[in-house]
């Protein structure tokens, strides 16, 4: 009798307990030192990174394609003529990175089902795993292949957020949207009318749909609009006399702490530059229609949401033996988020803001929105083209990083010329490397148009003076360490480094927080390091090494101004660094690996490295000017 190939799949970071009759893969790690034998889920997925995204984004568009009950997902969520809320779903959106962490797995699947296919006689798999919808989506696919299924539950600690959102889940939905729409209109009702008069006597036919965050403390105290995203091009508009509305997504920060200090902000903007600039946040078109608007579209999304086992049904029968057949059950709370859930409330609400903000509102010649592809997003473009406005323009205001799908479609959205997905006219793109992932990624050339990057004209310096990364004898090397918007990120960033603390004694180090997510020298006592919120046009110059959190768009900046940069590679994520693939970049997931880099960089300093044009970063805003129509 010949036995068959038995499979141990392991799901976590700790080292797996070795069993010597099975073949071992590595679901969360690399493996490189500790299990140089096992199968690396990881490393599979990086060494077929475009057919697997490929594969995913075709996954989603045929989900929204699929027909049941005679016609598509898209025509059951039809919510107004020539709009789906499919468009405004999770799926939809592929936030990998922040709110749907599972499609990591689905992609992890895809790489497994793909090398097994290359084995043969596989006669049972072992999941050791505190992942329930993974562990529900193996068993389904191993019923399927007839191959006998185990499945080993991991001991994990329940830390408070999950334990607090476990609470919150055992209380009925409807609920839960009662309770989370009355604080936010209570929240943000002195918003109400703020700005909306002058926003629909305003003559400016160019608006900016953009958020009330990130803005220049400085500034605010003089009453000026002046911030990261957007930063001189408001200036030059004015100076060339040229009328502009804004229209906020307002986001809790430091800065502006409270609606009611939102409100202020806004008077004191309209007060200052009533000549030129009209402002307003999109919650300044609250109203009891608007909210009574918004009900009743949750109470049509959540009837589709209640056939949510009869569509897991279909889509498993519709696959047959694939993975993908399995899928859906790995994507349950992301159902019944994008249908019951929070998302689902708030983005129906952003819906008729929209649609309110843009009805009674003179025709815009050009609307142009930092682009993200939320699913907000969606409604915004269709509120804009039902208020008959012009042109519209995405402009992503960052890198476009290979991993994260929001950016990327299957390419049989921009081939039907039919098709209701909610795009803008063009999309203005800030330098070769964004232009070079979106085309890759499928989208037509000629709705691309270059612009300058805003956040990133003063690397226009470093690119003009070279720096030298000559070592000055004796000198200890200057660390930058740069965190990330999710505390997540960030946290593994700095754990790893803790672990060196015996070891840094010859480096400086200096903390660089991400403002929405601040770095406290007391959680970190094995660490000497100083903590700066300077601008990293001040800071980047004085530094040898950037040492950044796993999806930072700052690792560009840094690799741009010519520091070496090491990047944390998390095995527990897809690679979200926009440097990914970028020669030179050292990536290290573990302390060991991190002490290497430290010192391979302190011993070979006296080299120059080239300093690439990663952006447009013409100061004279050529591009701008020309899409814009400003004279120059």
């Amino acid at each position: 009798m010949i036995l068959g190939r038995k499979i141990l799949i392991w799901d976590s970071v700790d080292c797996p307990v070795p069993e010597s009759s099975y073949q071992i893969v590595l679901w969360r790690s690399y493996g490189e030192v500790d299990f140089p034998l096992a199968v690396s889920i990881p490393a599979l997925v990086e060494q077929n990174a475009v057919a697997l995204r490929d594969r995913y984004l075709a996954w989603i568009y045929e989900l929204g394609s699929h027909i049941f009950c005679g016609k598509r997902v898209l025509d059951h969520l039809q919510l107004r003529p020539n709009f789906s809320y499919w468009w405004m779903t999770l799926f939809a959106e592929k936030s990998s990175w922040a709110k749907s962490p599972l499609i990591t797995d689905a992609i992890r699947l895809f790489a497994f089902e793909d090398w097994v296919k290359q084995l043969s006689n596989i006669s049972s798999i072992k999941l050791v795993s505190s992942n329930k919808a993974l562990t529900d989506a193996l068993s389904r696919w191993c019923d399927l292949k007839n191959i006998n299924f185990q499945s080993q539950p991991l001991s994990v600690v329940v830390k408070k957020r999950q334990f607090r959102k476990r609470i919150l889940d055992s209380f009925p939905h409807a609920l839960l949207m009662t309770v989370w729409l009355l604080k936010y209109l209570v929240e943000r009702w002195p918003l109400r009318g703020v700005g909306v008069d002058k926003w629909r006597q305003s003559s400016g036919r160019i608006t900016f749909i953009s958020y009330l965050f990130n803005l220049v403390p400085k500034a605010i105290q003089a009453g000026r609009l002046e911030d990261l995203y957007w930063t001189c091009l408001p200036k030059v508009l004015d100076e060339k006399d040229i009328d502009s509305c804004w229209l906020y997504v307002y986001v809790k920060s430091p800065a502006v702490p409270d609606a009611r200090s939102a409100a202020r902000l806004l008077g004191r903007f309209n007060d200052a530059n009533n000549q030129h600039q009209t402002h307003v946040t999109l919650d300044s078109f609250l109203s009891i229609n608007v909210v009574l608007n918004t009900i009743r579209d949750y109470l049509r999304v959540r009837r589709f949401g209640r056939l949510k086992s009869y569509v897991f049904q279909r889509q498993e029968t519709h696959k047959k033996s694939t993975i993908e057949s399995v899928l859906l059950p790995l994507f349950s709370e992301d159902w019944d988020r994008s249908f019951f859930g929070l998302d689902a409330i708030s983005n129906l609400l952003m819906l008729n803001l929209f649609e309110r903000a843009f009805c009674d509102f003179p025709k815009q010649r050009i609307g142009v929105y930092l682009q993200e592809n939320q699913g907000w997003e969606s409604a915004m473009i269709h509120a804009w083209r039902s208020g008959q406005h012009d042109n519209l323009i995405g402009f992503p205001h960052s890198t476009v990083q290979f991993w994260n799908l929001s950016y990327f479609f299957d390419s049989r959205i921009f081939c039907n010329k039919k098709s209701e997905f909610p795009k803008p006219n063009l999309v203005a793109v800030s330098g070769d490397s964004v232009r070079s992932a979106l085309v890759e990624g499928g989208y037509p050339s000629e709705k691309l148009i270059e612009v300058e990057a805003l956040r990133y004209l003063y690397l226009d310096d470093f690119y003009i003076n070279r720096r030298s990364s000559q070592r000055v004898p004796n000198r200890q090397l200057r660390v930058l360490v740069m965190g990330d918007y999710l505390s997540s990120n960030t946290f593994r960033q700095m754990e790893i480094l803790r672990s060196l603390s015996g070891d840094c004694s010859d480096i400086v180090l200096t903390v660089k927080p991400h403002p929405a997510c601040p770095i406290n020298p007391v959680d970190y006592p094995e660490l000497r390091f100083e903590v700066s919120n300077e601008p990293l046009s001040q800071l980047l110059s004085q530094f040898d090494v950037a040492y950044t959190s796993s999806a930072t768009s700052a690792a560009v900046e840094a690799y741009c101004a010519g520091l070496q940069v090491i990047s944390v590679l998390d095995p527990e994520i897809l690679n979200l660094s926009p440097l990914r693939g970028i020669a030179g970049v050292e990536f290290v997931s573990s302390p060991e690996q991190l002490l290497d880099a430290l010192k391979r960089i302190g011993s070979g300093l006296g080299e120059n490295r080239n300093i690439i044009r990663y952006f447009n970063t013409d100061s004279s805003l050529s591009g701008w000017k020309s899409l814009l129509s400003v004279p120059t």
